[in-house]
């Protein structure tokens, strides 16, 4: 993980691979961004004229390198867009300078030190700057290899691994402020890659069972309790949902509670992840080109357990539970079939009329088992629906709730963090799509609108009275295409960073 520090040195005398500053666009081109003025300076005041000459705009995600003046002890420039100026009296949004340093942080792979001269107007601006540069300068290389069979040398052979050290200039070490806006962006950002990390880690070495293993090893880390229930104990206790999704994989089923809690707490949030761990559909097998990527569907547990581990991390006085309903989805001669009925947790029965539709029915499970501990609101996460991405899109997750002005909440929470959300409804004339001539309720409904009949279906095993959310990430999960701001190709971390900020609202009071 790279290393983050603060200082009040000037960018001309510090030693470093590059130093990095910021460029907006203006109304008659490009300008420099506070925080470079002795760079600037040290180009008599042309800065935004030589930049210009070169192409630069300011731009978002926009970057220009240029040899350093004379004088300094970096060899190198890196121009990075901010995008459009702010207006007089206003500062740089903190998701604008957190995409620039993500993006300044991925081209400097390969470094040892770099120096930020970004905007820091306050703390909250070191807080956006150390996220962007710790998600930017993430990768994955576990996997990699130089022929000597171990991986570990892959990254000094191709002189490729990531930054090592971000200095933020205009942080200042002896503020308390500045200090705890570090430490909190380094305990999100180093939990974050960890979510990033399971995402990307391949279904065969990543099995319910192993991922129950590294909660375990995080809950020991940071203090947290930990319950790890089995195939035969979720037999025991009636779990159908999990055990009938699991059931044609070979690697059986697990349910996970990791519970932080704090002396000082008044509130309880509970999280509930959806965790296949791989989904081929079962035995409606997914067609040719829709699998490849279905590592990626414990996105939402993943998000779960990072937010746990980083409410411990940060000792927030909230208490906070995580389920994590972990299977993987199989065809076989044991795997659950279009047309069998499920016994839930909860006592209702399911008729499953397609098994790919099978993450609604570990997340029933989970929230019903969240349920009975009476949590004053529930949030689950899950890449639940293909629905979701074709009203949405790839970056923005839907947000449902059984609450309107808990889903503004949430909503808010994410927008804050810079991870883009959307409202959705549950409009109730979709419910009557899942009934069942056989059970209590369908898994299947209108295929118009499935996103949201997605989340008419969880509304039904929530606990009666209880606030609850539920976050559909299918479309920011897992990224297909290039790698952006500080979101990479692959695994991107989503929710953690509003799951998170829920609970601090809590923490605060905030939040309901």
């Amino acid at each position: 993980m790279t290393a983050l520090t603060l200082s009040t040195s000037a960018a001309p005398g510090l030693r470093a691979d590059a130093i990095v500053i910021g460029v907006a666009k203006g109304a008659k081109g490009p300008v420099v961004a506070p925080g470079a003025e002795a760079v600037d300076t040290a180009y008599d005041g042309r800065l935004a004229a030589v930049l210009e000459t070169l192409g630069a705009s300011g731009a978002e995600g926009e970057l220009t390198k240029l040899p350093a003046p004379a004088g300094f002890k970096a060899p190198l420039v890196i121009a990075v867009g901010l995008g459009a100026e702010p207006g007089r009296d206003a500062d740089y949004e903190a998701e604008a300078l957190r995409r620039a340093a993500g993006v300044a942080a991925r081209a400097l792979a390969g470094a040892r030190k770099a120096a930020f001269a970004l905007p820091v107007e306050d703390a909250a601006g070191v807080g956006a700057i150390g996220e962007g540069v710790l998600l930017g300068a993430y990768s994955f290389d576990t996997y990699k290899d130089n022929g000597t069979g171990t991986g570990k040398s892959a990254k000094a052979k191709n002189g490729r691994a990531p930054l090592a050290e971000g200095v933020l200039l205009g942080g200042k070490p002896r503020d308390a402020a500045h200090k705890a806006a570090l430490a909190r962006a380094t305990a999100v950002s180093e939990e974050l890659n960890r979510a990033r990390d399971l995402v990307n880690t391949p279904p065969n070495d990543l099995t319910p069972a192993a991922f129950a293993a590294i909660a375990q090893g995080a809950a020991k880390e940071h203090g947290l309790k930990i319950q790890v229930l089995d195939d035969k104990a979720l037999a025991k206790d009636g779990y159908g949902g999990i055990l009938g999704v699991g059931g044609g994989s070979a690697a059986t089923p697990r349910l996970v509670k990791l519970s932080y809690t704090h002396a000082d707490a008044d509130k309880h949030l509970a999280f509930v992840g959806k965790g296949i761990t791989y989904d081929s559909g079962g035995i409606s097998l997914k067609p040719a080109g829709h699998n490849e990527t279905m590592k990626c569907d414990m996105s939402g547990a993943a998000a779960v357990f990072a937010a746990v581990v980083t409410a411990a991390r940060l000792g927030l006085p909230v208490n906070v539970t995580g389920w994590l309903a972990l299977a993987e989805n199989m065809p076989s001669g044991t795997a659950v079939r279009p047309g069998d009925v499920l016994r839930m947790y909860s006592g209702k029965t399911v008729e499953v009329l397609n098994t790919d539709a099978e993450g609604r029915l570990v997340l029933a499970d989970a929230l019903w088992a969240a349920s009975a501990e009476q949590p004053d609101a529930i949030v689950d996460v899950a890449t639940l629906t293909g629905a979701m991405m074709l009203a949405l899109g790839s970056r923005t997750f839907g947000i449902m709730a059984n609450d309107d002005a808990f889903r503004s909440a949430v909503h808010e929470a994410a927008e804050e963090v810079g991870e883009p959300a959307w409202p959705m409804p549950l409009p109730e004339h979709l419910r009557k799509g899942m009934d069942s001539p056989t059970a209590d309720i369908a898994n299947m409904g209108e295929r118009m609108g499935g996103g949201l009949v997605a989340g008419l279906f969880l509304r039904e095993f929530v606990g009666e009275g209880i606030t609850w959310a539920h976050l559909d990430i299918a479309g920011p999960a897992f990224n297909e295409g290039g790698a952006f701001g500080y979101t990479p190709k692959g695994g991107t971390g989503s929710a953690v960073r509003t799951l998170v900020r829920l609970a601090e609202l809590t923490a605060e009071g905030d939040l309901g």
